[in-house]
């Protein structure tokens, strides 16, 4: 067996497997509308999960990987799983992590482009889906492979890709309970489902956000009346709406009030913080397509990071009872539903969270108007442990390796329950959450793309993490 990796035969081999191998699947896996359940309840009569699947586990198979296992789970009333175990040459197990399912369509998409139609242009493949995260598992193979293909020891791998990250992970818990004795002694956790702060180094995610969603809904007649009739005696939803969120969030500067929603910042976070924004700069406020003139809510790097990281924030992400505008009469609306999206530091309890939303929302409303709401989604946030030296030394290297650049360190503001969920079986495991989501990247939105170099560039610094992490464990 080598001891080292050939790093101009790695980066050829993975560019070439990519072109050749990867990107026609990811062609195939992009045409698929393969919705997440919350967005499609009837989703496996559709069968766009199973096509997805099927399309993964097809390639998988093909893959000249001595001894791998493919294997589609499935428990009943839940979306299936594709589990991948790949012997190594150490007990010790590195778990990979990656999904499946999709975000909805969404509009806005430019014209010639589509969430089930890839386009290639510039390096950019765009569709939904295939950095969010459907790469994920063709990646972690070919980095497996990589070391293969140059005789070089490789920790023993296995890989969890499910089908309902974008609900919640709900069934998730249920797979690893039936699949614990098949996982091993996992000692690295790789999920490849976040993002990088720009294109040209490596990112390690340190912290996720925890989520409560919900539907707020406000009532005030059982029936709509005419806006002459009654405006100036009857409330408008709207009215009484603005009062309500008002109890959540500051109008004026946006902050989430509350201690339920806050919490104490660890000094470490706000040094990595201030480190990525002085590399970043004023890119991680450009990378948004701002409207007009539209300022930010802080023009401060460090700041911008921990607002998006470890401070809440709330979006209201749909609304019912409104007209569309060609059918809007002067009509005072009997009531009016919002769904809100609350991020919350990594160390906030959702559960918790989600009992004081209710209980701010709907207790003494004005006017007595009828006031609920209903929780949704809850997902708990991550704080990852410290890295351990040896990893950290390896991430290093190989970002200055197949980068030029140093590694760097920072949290996320999105959601992946994953992490979170594995706190209880492997307490003791180091994590790698990395992924492919950086500037204009756009998930879950129009136009989203894979920056394939980039996706190149990080399965290479894969391949050389997994061969640190073997050398190690070998002595």
């Amino acid at each position: 067996m080598n001891a080292t990796l050939n790093t101009p035969a790695l980066t050829d081999f993975v560019a070439r497997h990519w072109d050749e191998q990867i990107l026609p699947r990811l062609l195939d896996y992009i045409r698929l509308p393969c919705l997440s359940p919350h967005f499609d309840p009837a989703w496996e009569a559709h069968g766009q999960i199973e096509a997805a699947i099927q399309v993964a586990a097809a390639w998988c198979r093909a893959q000249p990987l001595p001894g791998l296992q493919v294997e589609i789970v499935r428990l009943p009333g839940r979306t299936p799983l594709l589990f991948l175990e790949i012997p190594g040459h150490t007990e010790r197990t590195v778990l990979f992590y990656g999904h499946l399912d999709k975000q909805p369509e969404m509009t806005g998409w430019r014209e010639g482009y589509g969430p089930w139609t890839p386009v290639l242009e510039d390096g950019r493949l765009y569709g939904r889906g295939g950095a969010d995260d459907g790469y994920a598992v063709f990646a972690a193979l070919t980095a497996l492979l990589a070391l293969q293909v140059q005789g070089v020891p490789r920790p023993r791998s296995v890989a969890l890709i499910e089908c309902g990250e974008e609900s919640g992970s709900g069934d998730l818990p249920f797979y690893l309970e039936a699949l614990a004795p098949r996982l091993g002694a996992v000692e690295l956790v790789i999920a490849l489902d976040s993002g990088c702060g720009n294109y040209e180094q490596l990112w390690v995610t340190t912290s996720l956000r925890g989520l409560v969603a919900g539907t707020l809904t406000v009532e005030v007649l059982t029936a709509g009346v005419h806006s002459g009739d009654a405006g100036g005696l009857v409330p408008s939803t709207f009215q009484i709406l603005r009062l309500l969120l008002n109890r959540l969030e500051d109008p004026t500067t946006g902050q989430v009030l509350g201690e339920a929603f806050s919490c104490p910042i660890p000094r470490e976070r706000q040094a990595q913080a201030r480190q990525a924004g002085a590399v970043l700069g004023d890119r991680m406020l450009r990378k948004f397509p701002w409207a007009g003139h539209t300022q930010p809510l802080t023009v401060d790097p460090g700041e911008a990071i921990l607002n998006r990281t470890w401070r809440p924030a709330l979006s209201i992400i749909g609304a019912e009872g409104l007209p569309p505008l060609a059918e809007a009469g002067n009509v005072l609306l009997p009531r009016t539903t919002l769904i809100l999206s609350l991020r919350l530091p990594p160390r906030v309890d959702p559960e918790r969270a989600a009992e004081a939303v209710k209980r701010c929302l709907e207790t003494d409303p004005p006017y007595q108007a009828q006031v609920r709401f209903e929780p949704g989604q809850c997902s708990a946030g991550w704080d990852g442990p410290p890295l351990a030296p040896g990893l950290q030394a390896a991430l290093e290297q190989a970002s200055q390796v197949h980068f030029g650049r140093p590694a760097m360190l920072m949290g996320e503001g999105g959601t992946i329950p994953f992490p979170a969920l594995l706190g209880q079986p492997f307490p003791q495991a180091q994590y790698l959450i990395t992924g492919v989501l950086g500037p204009q990247s756009n998930a879950h939105g129009p136009n989203e793309f894979l920056h394939l170099p980039y996706a190149k560039q990080l399965t290479c610094c894969l391949a050389q993490i997994l061969a640190a992490q073997a050398r190690r464990a070998l002595g």
